[in-house]
């Protein structure tokens, strides 16, 4: 029962881990969107078709989707620890630290 309940701090280089990608993850992704989507739009200006541009602004549009999906997934782990969190432990405050706050983790 000792292993259950101290994973998260068996763990927690991993979990450190994990919410370092998220972080990267939640600059990165939004720099691509905003790349890809000047690069998609510039060319269908350039080249004059009203197909082109309708098909760049929906792919803009599904990009930005996932990018906001990507970003709230912090939010969402952090909801689900919420909801599985059980009395005083506080083995799954550190995987909830870490995961959400990765330079906390130590």
């Amino acid at each position: 029962m000792d292993l259950l309940i101290s994973f998260c701090a068996q763990t927690k280089d991993i979990w450190g881990i994990v919410g370092k990608i998220l972080s990267i993850f939640k600059i990165v992704i939004p720099l691509l969107i905003i790349i890809f989507g000047m690069i998609d739009l510039g060319k269908a200006v350039v080249g004059s078709d009203d197909k082109e541009i309708k098909k760049a602004l929906k792919q803009l549009a599904m990009r930005a989707v996932a990018g906001i999906a990507i970003w709230f997934v912090p939010t969402l782990v952090s909801l689900v620890f919420s909801l599985v969190e059980v009395g005083t432990n506080t083995d799954y405050d550190i995987c909830k630290t870490c995961i959400t706050n990765p330079d906390a983790c130590k």
